[in-house]
């Protein structure tokens, strides 16, 4: 299989790659870690800045290979990522493409591509991590809206965002996974509070969100009602299998910038050392084909299973990258110095068997729904 670029892509990695070096250094400084507003402001202004170049839709609207392309050739720019449009851009919008109405995609894609509006996602509860369809958040018709009454948590940019991509129970009285609903939550609506949460790294990306008989209507539906948790799985195939594409292009670039370091501080030297890392190199190199599969995929619907083989490998992956960095960087690299390279980073690794599914859940779903195990009692 020949997997080089074709001459149109190598005419479209040129012209991004030219792009790129006019665009990037009039960008303005990028704010605090702490300051979301103005983070806020600065991811949307840079995905306003994509859409007017005509990248705007490059997430789920183009070719794949352009898709890695643009992945491969941002990254190595040191182009902002998405930042606080990742629910929005990666799997909001996406779901919204694939199952709203027409009506619905004229509403909520263009502001996203157009970098206007932010979502966050309100899936777990407190009493609902791992299990997300035992949660208990309750909507209620009443004429045309659904009256909405619970709390979510580890919701991500809530205290920034203009919408929310909310799952509620719809009929308590149904199997589990048959009465729940998918709807699209405006932030602005009364009854809504927002309590930041701060992570191990210092920052509060994540939030409780508490709903008292918070009004939804219900044009603002994404699917039947009660058929939440299948529209649910076309998110979390998004999130699992598409999510994290410019993820696997920054852990190539780390291991590239490890494999350097070692060398100028003598670690290199230590056999184990270079066989961890040659054994990362080559696991990166088939979750980037993975990748590859999943974007293809996607650009013909909704990525499969692939997404929960992707995501077990990656997030283990990823983790004994930065613990790596620590073997290479010493003592003083790896202590919780967030001033040092690959700290925040490291920290943030650690969620990544729990966030967008657990690996025990991603074990369960390889061994039912790609080797036809018998479900577990």
């Amino acid at each position: 299989m020949d997997l080089s670029d074709t001459p149109q892509e190598v005419e479209f990695r040129a012209r991004l790659r030219e792009w790129l070096g006019k665009a990037l250094p009039s960008l303005p400084t990028k704010p605090s870690p702490d300051d979301w507003p103005g983070r806020r402001a600065y991811d949307l202004g840079w995905q306003r800045t994509l859409y007017d170049a005509g990248y705007g839709d490059v997430h789920w609207g183009a070719d794949p290979a352009v898709r890695m392309i643009f992945l491969e050739e941002t990254e190595k720019a040191g182009a902002p990522y998405v930042g606080a449009n990742f629910v929005g851009l990666l799997h909001a919008g996406p779901t919204i493409a694939a199952e709203g109405t027409g009506e619905q995609r004229a509403r909520w894609l263009p502001p996203v591509l157009r970098g206007e509006e932010v979502w966050c996602q309100g899936f777990s509860e407190p009493d609902a991590g791992s299990d997300l369809a035992a949660l208990r958040t309750r909507a209620r018709r009443d004429g045309d809206d659904y009256v909405v009454s619970g709390s979510k948590i580890w919701t991500s940019h809530a205290e920034v965002a203009d919408w929310c991509e909310l799952l509620v129970r719809t009929d308590p009285d149904a199997p589990k996974h048959r009465g729940i609903t998918w709807l699209a939550m405006p932030m602005d609506a009364p009854g809504i509070t927002v309590r930041p949460l701060r992570t191990l790294a210092g920052t509060d990306e994540f939030a409780e969100v508490f709903l008292d008989e918070v009004r939804v209507p219900v044009a603002n539906r994404v699917g039947e009602e009660n058929d939440g948790w299948r529209v649910t799985m076309v998110t979390l195939s998004f999130e699992r299998g598409t999510a994290f594409v410019g993820e696997v292009v920054a852990c190539r670039r780390v291991l590239g910038e490890l494999a350097l370091a070692a060398r100028e501080n003598g670690r290199w030297d230590d056999p184990v050392l270079r066989r961890r890392l040659g054994r990362l190199n080559a696991e990166f190199r088939a979750l980037w084909r993975l990748t590859q599969w999943n974007v293809s995929e996607a650009s013909e619907g909704v990525p499969g299973v692939g997404g929960s083989v992707f995501k077990l490998r990656y997030s283990h992956a990823r983790q004994e990258l930065y613990e790596a960095a620590a073997e290479v960087l010493g003592e003083g690299g790896a202590a919780l110095d967030l001033e040092q390279p690959w700290v925040l980073d490291r920290l943030s690794s650690l969620s990544y068997t729990i966030a967008a599914g657990t690996s025990q859940i991603q074990h369960s779903i390889v061994a039912e729904r790609v080797l036809g195990l018998p479900k577990g009692r």
